[in-house]
């Protein structure tokens, strides 16, 4: 076992993007019954474990490697996030639910960078080499802006606009 599978092991990027698919996108009022307060402690617990998963992978980088920069910046940010406190206001709690989940995405994407884990935008599952998978490209109209894959059979399903 690589020492890259060990870390893939810890942090389960997957449950990561269905707890941050509770939150983002929706709209201002989030779905009835969800907890926001036992779904930001999960966020927090799930950055909590990322964190230091990223400094490791990044840290065996060169200093001066863009990726190795970008993922330390993005911890960074994710710290902040975590040390600030809610809006008591309004809404606040969902908002710093939202903040979270979206510190939480950019950690992961640096995760499968960093780790060269591939996963499908379309079903949030791992693309593994065996697997038959397409750019989103040439599925979508980005003009090849958006780089990223999707199983060959989640291209065919549609998706709602966001």
């Amino acid at each position: 076992m690589t020492a890259e599978t060990r870390d893939a092991a810890v942090v389960d990027v997957v449950v990561a993007r269905q707890t941050i698919a509770l939150l983002l996108p929706l709209p201002d009022d989030p779905p009835a019954g969800l907890d926001v307060d036992a779904l930001t402690q999960t966020l927090r617990e799930q950055m909590d474990r990322l964190i230091p998963e990223i400094e490791k992978l990044a840290g065996r980088l060169h200093r001066d490697d863009v990726p190795r920069y970008c993922a330390l910046a993005c911890v960074g940010e994710a710290r902040g996030k975590l040390r600030a406190s809610r809006n008591s206001g309004p809404g606040g709690d969902v908002a710093y639910a939202r903040k979270l989940a979206r510190s939480l995405a950019a950690l992961c994407d640096h995760f499968e960078t960093l780790t060269g884990q591939v996963m499908c935008v379309a079903c949030d599952r791992p693309i593994r080499r065996s697997d038959d998978a397409v750019p989103l490209d040439q599925i979508s109209n980005s003009g090849g802006a958006i780089t990223a894959r999707v199983h060959a059979d989640c291209a065919d399903v549609p998706r709602p606009r966001r």
